[in-house]
Parts: structure tokens; sequence; C-alpha cells
């Protein structure tokens, strides 16, 4: 038997009073997603463990079984995996944000609507002006970068840039967590004030608030961490000789790669509302026919999540249910091999705060022939019901690779 993953990053949410006080999986139109609910087994999933952040790095590694207490180091690492950057012993992987500033003021994560091509323009600006032995920045996709210190301390605090928009950025600058860290935090917060120098008069930002785009002005270290030791899946599951992640985020493609899965890169993928479904459905198609595992990531009802937009967000549900899960379900029917599906979000990530929670999710387990559970919808409250309850750690992996039961 084959095993699907669809993850819909952030989907999870609060009841919104817009909504009639329902949740937006509750509102939104999801046939497939309740069919698959219906169908098969539910339950809900800690994917938070008591201590850490709510972050996807947590998260997404939790759903596939890693102890974060053993191979937590941060996204930063995750993001050089995915991008190709080797770190050598003692080397400080940060992710790399770039941000916009208004005043004092962190008025987003993501700059808007940030293009790649336009970000290697700024992110080569930065290495140009700021880059040498020690410290190095390198591209990654959008807005999400990589910023390199060999011999730094990632003892620090480090807020995550989508936990404060539209709140004064300087209470939250990088500190170091003990003092041989503050010279590696002084670093930092020099790093951010002389990017904001280079930045803020570059002639693309200038265009840029010409077409009433939002400037990308600032960096925004955090998220760092070494090089994590982490089992490929492969060794800990001997149903899977081969497997793969389909995304369009760096960090979960680095996550992948440290599990021993290849990355397939999809045309017109963009961790945004405008990605291109059906290409992901396409392509976690094409992979299953030579591999056992896909991990199958889409982000954006966490970007519309971190944008506070409602409607957007119920759209990237529907837009999940009918362009990717539909045609996924309709083709694999005819297959003679069947194919095991797990759908879940990794974290909430409610419109009204606007960033990541740490509630336990939803999920759905579902393979021809599975014997269902009570449960009707796919949704936070439905789930309630599921035969599977909550589960913690490596249980939802472990359940899931053993065919949901």
């Amino acid at each position: 038997m084959k095993h699907l993953i669809i993850l819909g990053d952030g989907m999870a949410d609060w009841p919104v009073k817009e909504l009639g006080g329902k949740t937006l999986l509750q509102y939104a139109e999801t046939p497939h997603l309740d069919s698959l609910a219906r169908m098969g087994r539910n339950g809900r999933l800690k994917t938070i463990p008591d201590g850490f952040h709510p972050g996807s790095e947590v998260a997404n590694s939790s759903i596939l079984g890693y102890d974060q207490h053993l191979v937590y180091e941060g996204r930063g690492p995750l993001e050089a995996a995915s991008i190709g950057v080797h770190l050598d012993e003692g080397d400080l992987a940060l992710r790399c944000n770039l941000v916009c500033m208004s005043g004092d003021i962190l008025k987003n994560h993501s700059c808007g609507r940030l293009e790649t091509i336009d970000a290697d323009v700024l992110i080569t600006s930065l290495q140009n002006a700021l880059g040498n032995e020690r410290v190095q920045f390198y591209t990654g996709v959008q807005y999400r970068h990589l910023l390199v210190i060999k011999g730094g301390d990632k003892r620090l605090h480090c807020t995550p840039p989508h936990d404060i928009p539209g709140c004064p950025y300087e209470p939250y600058l990088p500190q170091a967590a003990v003092p041989e860290a503050e010279e590696t935090a002084q670093l930092l917060r020099d790093l951010i004030e002389k990017s904001q120098e280079i930045l803020q008069m570059h002639p693309l930002n200038f265009a840029r608030q010409s077409n009433r785009l939002d400037k990308a002005n600032s960096i925004w270290p955090w998220g760092g961490g070494y090089k994590p030791q982490m089992t490929p899946l492969t060794t800990t599951f001997p149903q899977i000789h081969s497997g793969a992640v389909i995304t369009a985020v760096d960090l979960i493609r680095g996550i992948g790669r440290y599990a021993g899965l290849r990355a397939i890169e999809v045309e017109g993928a963009t961790g945004l509302y405008d990605t291109d479904y059906e290409g992901k459905a396409e392509a976690a198609l094409m992979a299953l026919q030579t591999d056992d595992f896909v991990y199958l990531h889409v982000e954006a009802s966490d970007e519309a999540g971190h944008d506070g937009d409602v409607q957007l967000k119920l759209r990237t549900i529907t837009d999940l249910d009918h362009r990717l899960i539909g045609p996924i379900l309709e083709a694999i029917q005819e297959w003679t091999e069947p194919v095991c599906i797990a759908v879940l979000p990794d974290h909430p990530t409610p419109c009204e705060l606007r960033t990541h929670t740490a509630e336990p999710v939803p999920f759905c387990i579902w393979y021809p022939g599975i014997e269902g559970d009570p449960v009707q919808t796919f949704d936070e409250t439905a789930c309630l019901q599921g035969v599977y309850g909550l589960l913690h750690g490596d249980e939802f992996i472990r359940l899931f690779m053993n065919n949901g039961v």
C-alpha cells in the first residue's frame, strides 16, 4: 500500500463571528474532505510538544514522528538543507526574513507580495555590503532567506516576525539567553540596523513604493540552530523504500531532505493563494507511481491566516479541497494498488490572532476498505468524535504507516 499525507498548513482556526461562530473548516464547502472524514477514521493530533514554540518546523517534523527534544535546531538549518548550503560544525544558520518596517513598527513579515527574482537582488546587495568570512547571506524563496554566522551562539531569544505584525519591533530584537551569546545577539542587531540603511535606499524598494507595494526594507533573523541529526524515514519504517516531499517552502523541503525524501519542484507552486493546486496534485500522483510515501504540503492557508484575511483563507481551503484533494481521489480510484491518505493541518493559524497556536489539530486517515467512525465532516469540532482520540508524538505517523489500525 502507498502512503500520502496531504498537509494544509495553518488550515485549522478559531470560531469566527462573521461566519456565524463557525470555524473556516466548518464553513467552507469541502465535499472531498468531508467524504474522507465520513469514509475514514478521525482524531486529533498534538503537533506542538509542551515547551516548544508553535512553529511549522516543530509541527511538521513532529507529524513525521521526530522527537523535538532530540532533533530541534530551529528553522535555519532546515532552510540551509533545502537550498543546498553546507553547514560546518559551529555554523549558526538562521531563517532570514525580508520584512516591511513602517517607522518603528514591523508592518508585516513578508513585504506583501515579493517575488524571488526581486528578493535575490536585495539579498545579493546585503551580501556584497555586509557579507564576509563570518557572515553569509543566501537567497531562498520569496521573503524567506538564510543567514549563516560562523561560530555563532544559538542561545538566543529571537521572535518570529509573523508573531508581531503591527507591533513596535525594538522590544523584539535578538537578545542573548546566556551571557556568552551576547556577542552573537549584538552582531544580529547590528546586521538588522545596517540592512535597513541599505534596503531603505535600494532602487528596487523605490520602485515597489511607486507601485504601492510594501518595501522590503529590513531583515529579521530568527529560528537559529546548528545542523540537526535526523534518522531517515526509510530507516524507521520498512514500508518506505523511497519517498518524496512536494512543497513551495524551503523549510518543509529541508525537513524532507533530512528525513530522506527527495524534493519535487512544481512549476507554479508559490506558497501563496495562487499556487498551482492541480500541478501539485499531478506531481503527487506521479510520485506515487514510484515512491512508497509522499508528503504533499500546501502553504496557502497559513499565509492567509497570517494576513488575517478570512475570505482568502476560506478560498484556500476550498481550493485545496476542489483542486487538489478531489483530483487525487478521482485518479486513485482506477489504481490496482491502494493508497492510504491522511489529511491534516500542522497547526492552527487563526485569522483573529494572525499567528500560530498550539492547539491539537484534526486529522483523517482513509484507504479503501477501512472501517469508518461516527465523524461526518472534517473540522476541529467533528473530529472530537473520532475513534483515534488525541494522539501525541510519533503515535500518528506509526498509526498511519500501519494503515490506521
